[in-house]
């Protein structure tokens, strides 16, 4: 079978259902042929449904030393407008911040951080949301707004230990930005700035100020007859690019600092940047990292870098990367070692230079969703039968859920380590122990 054939199969197997049509099981999908007509994407109120008898989940503790901080800000790009929506505005856009935090200050912090802002938990589990189109859970089966973080709104920062690196954190195309806090809370307690972005619009759900809740479009798009996948996902992209390249523009602008909890801009350490994403977010990282020369260091979990149609290789792909970064692969059958992926593979080769660095790992008995929360919280949702254990082999793997985010958690974490602390505790220089589930390519 033709590689561009076989490239367009598994880009099919991948397809994202976000908000009513689009289901996001991969990077990047075409649109499914199931897809039916929903809303137009534009900030609407959403009612949180009846709580009655719903199912209940929990975030795993993080692991590092440091109690976490968070704070959320809004942010609009008065230089471009939506590319979703063209005349009517302005570039919005949603981060958070998790942070390191003072001990003694974080017990004192207002409250704990939900899991999801109220009106977005509601929106994430309902018929349109990607916690039942992305990963089949029973919409309603789960109150995803009672779920809780391990940090707290606005905690004083952990001083005395100079700058921090910053990650930037962004998800795969449908998921919203919380959909990997068991990575992100992980990284802050190791002493990390983690900026979490979601991308308006192209998120199934970003809670907006004003009681707003901004849809995603791409529903509409796959119902619409003649839509293009390639060129609505170049679109895609472009937006996930800008809004990273814009928030390191807002993050290192003296003159307009962000208000910020006391000490936190002062703590971000802007010439040690790198960027994390799964999917669409893997993605991203990467061809942020090709773009901006801020970033120095990147991981993509489980994305591909390529377009369905003609021409669909992405310039990091074809061009290459001189700074280091991780692929983090699944067992799937269109994923796993940089070989067996085109776009994976012409970035391997065309990636060169002083500090080239390059490793790519696989985790055994895992499928796409493995790198996000699904890992800890759909064993939770089959042992109370709010999904089903076929739910969980097909959207997590036959690996176990808490291996699964020891692993992406002890892997993104070293290479990190590695690329912008100069601490090397080489995990990534070969098969380990502690790890026998992890095939490291060569």
């Amino acid at each position: 079978m033709p590689v561009n054939e076989r490239a367009q199969q598994a880009l099919r197997r991948r397809a994202l259902v976000a908000a009513g049509a689009l289901a996001l099981t991969g990077l990047l999908g075409v649109f499914a042929p199931h897809a039916r007509a929903a809303a137009d994407g534009t900030p609407t109120a959403e009612a949180p449904a009846p709580a009655g008898s719903r199912a209940h989940v929990r975030l795993p503790e993080p692991t590092g030393p440091f109690p976490v901080g968070t704070t959320t800000r809004h942010l609009v790009d008065t230089s471009r407008e939506d590319p979703w929506h063209p005349g009517h505005g302005h570039r919005e856009v949603m981060v958070g911040f998790w942070y390191p935090a003072a001990h003694a200050g974080w017990r004192t912090a207002a409250r704990t951080a939900p899991h999801m802002e109220r009106r977005a938990a509601a929106h994430f589990g309902s018929p349109g949301g990607s916690g039942h189109l992305g990963y089949r859970v029973p919409a309603g089966a789960v109150d995803w707004a009672a779920t809780t973080t391990h940090a707290r709104v606005d905690a004083p920062v952990a001083r005395g230990a100079g700058v921090r690196p910053v990650v930037l954190y962004s998800a795969g195309l449908g998921d919203p930005r919380t959909w990997n806090t068991s990575l992100v809370e992980d990284l802050a307690s190791r002493g990390y700035v983690v900026v979490t972005v979601d991308h308006t619009y192209d998120s199934s759900e970003v809670a907006l100020p004003g009681g707003r809740l901004a849809r995603s479009v791409l529903p509409g798009l796959a119902a619409k007859r003649g839509t293009d996948p390639g060129r609505v996902l170049r679109k895609a992209m472009k937006a996930r690019v800008d809004d990273t390249r814009f928030i390191l523009d807002r993050l290192g602008d003296r003159k307009h600092r962000l208000s910020l909890p006391h000490g936190l801009a002062a703590a971000m350490d802007l010439r040690h940047v790198g960027m994390v994403g799964h999917s669409a977010g893997g993605f991203t990282a990467l061809q942020a990292m090709h773009d901006d020369r801020r970033i120095r260091a990147a991981v993509n979990m489980d994305g591909t870098m390529e377009f369905p149609g003609p021409g669909g290789m992405s310039s990091v792909s074809r061009e290459g990367v001189d700074r280091p970064f991780l692929l983090m692969g699944t067992d799937a059958a269109d994923s796993g070692e940089y070989g067996r992926q085109p776009s994976w593979k012409a970035l391997w080769q065309h990636s060169r230079g002083r500090g080239g660095w390059r490793g790519d790992v696989t985790l055994t008995g895992s499928e796409h969703g493995a790198y996000t929360d699904a890992a800890a919280l759909l064993p939770q949702l089959a042992r109370q039968r709010a999904v089903s254990w076929g739910t969980v082999r097909g959207d997590v793997g036959t690996v176990r859920g808490e291996r699964a985010v020891a692993v992406t958690r002890a892997y993104v974490a070293s290479f990190l380590d590695r690329f912008l602390r100069g601490r090397d505790d080489h995990l990534l220089d070969g098969p380990s122990g502690r790890f026998p589930e992890v095939r490291v390519a060569r």
